[in-house]
């Protein structure tokens, strides 16, 4: 019980310029709001089928790219924890984007 400790985690990067900032921003949105807007849209070109439809396959698709955006960025001994899109979008964007 001596050597149960618990490994200091890294925080959440902090962005420093206007434009990383902005770019976090546009990803968060794009993961949190993709899905509804697509819906909209085929609500209003289609029917409520195809728009239910599209809800599905979007969100689907949306956390594949929001797991995949996660496991590329943080590191593998916090993987275990709970991000939500914000902070995905600042991991991603601090080491990808703005290195």
């Amino acid at each position: 019980m001596k050597n149960d400790y618990i490994d200091l985690i890294e925080p959440t990067p902090v962005l420093e310029t206007k434009k990383c900032q902005i770019i976090a921003l546009l990803l968060k949105y794009f993961l949190q709001f993709t899905p509804v807007l697509a819906a909209f849209i085929a609500w209003y070109m289609y029917d409520y089928f195809i728009a239910g439809a599209t809800l599905l396959i979007t969100f689907i698709v949306v956390g594949i790219v929001r797991a995949k955006m996660r496991n590329s960025v943080i590191p593998p001994s916090q993987r275990e924890y709970h991000y939500n899109d914000e902070g995905i979008a600042k991991w991603f964007t601090a080491k990808k984007l703005c290195p």
